[in-house]
């Protein structure tokens, strides 16, 4: 099952996640990420549903939410000072014995995974350049359909290491190319980019950001994204958007920065 978001009007949109009896984190960050969508969705202003000014602007700038949710702010420090003790309330069996500290490092963990979606923000990158040589290879007639399970296979052990031992754990378990959506993975990643740049531009333009998640006030971080970028709707084109909120059109250094600083004080390198 992948979970995903649906909206049929700014009031009314439903999220979808999936559970794992024994990996909490699936499901977790399943719902984190989903609800980023969710949250843009609801974001956009009802008045003008049905116009281009009532729907997201791209795709990219649509996963930029729900990882910006997902990653800066549901695998941050701040984010689980508040909201472990009510995690390990809940799981007390589970997480009784296991601080705040280790629960951080747990899902900051980076080890390569044979699903995406399941993928820590270090080795996600590396999926989607996966398939998205896949796709290429596919459109321009150099691979065909019936060798997909094969190169899938020698491509994440190149890539990371792994071979899945089934299709289920490999080329079948995206949902997208079944219903058509080629062209889809770059989004992903793109999404990833844009998010830490208008994460670190939305920190210097609230003061105290962290300290405010921290306090479990997330409703400071959705309104300054409402105003910046979901009640825009597509009045203006991804890169012109990036270059309003941010001054720059979309830069990879924010993300490399980000993720040196964050794994490089977890692993201590």
């Amino acid at each position: 099952a992948h979970p995903f978001t649906t909206s049929f009007h700014p009031t009314d949109v439903r999220v979808t996640t999936r559970v794992h009896e024994h990996d909490l984190q699936s499901c977790l960050f399943s719902c984190i990420h989903e609800g980023g969508h969710g949250l843009y969705d609801q974001g956009l202003d009802p008045r003008y549903f049905g116009t281009p000014l009532g729907d997201s602007v791209s795709l990219g700038i649509h996963e930029s939410q729900s990882r910006m949710w997902e990653n800066c702010v549901g695998r941050s420090r701040p984010f689980w000072r508040f909201f472990y003790p009510m995690l390990q309330q809940t799981f007390h069996h589970q997480l009784r014995d296991l601080d705040v500290e280790q629960f951080y490092a747990a899902i900051n963990r980076v080890k390569p995974s044979l699903i995406r979606v399941e993928a820590d923000e270090l080795t996600y990158n590396l999926h989607i350049m996966l398939r998205f040589e896949i796709e290429q290879d596919l459109v321009e007639g150099r691979t065909r359909p019936e060798d997909l399970p094969g190169i899938w296979n020698q491509k994440m052990e190149e890539y990371l290491g792994i071979v899945p031992s089934n299709d289920a754990e490999g080329v079948l378990q995206d949902v997208h190319w079944s219903f058509g959506a080629f062209g889809y993975f770059p989004t992903y990643t793109l999404g990833n980019l844009y998010s830490v740049q208008f994460y670190e531009q939305a920190k210097l333009e609230i003061p105290h950001l962290e300290d405010e998640i921290a306090a479990g006030q997330l409703m400071v971080l959705r309104r300054w994204l409402g105003q910046k970028i979901h009640r825009w709707g597509r009045m203006f084109t991804p890169d012109h958007l990036a270059q309003r909120v941010t001054g720059k059109s979309l830069d990879p250094e924010p993300f490399l920065s980000y993720v040196e600083r964050k794994y490089g004080e977890l692993y201590k390198l």
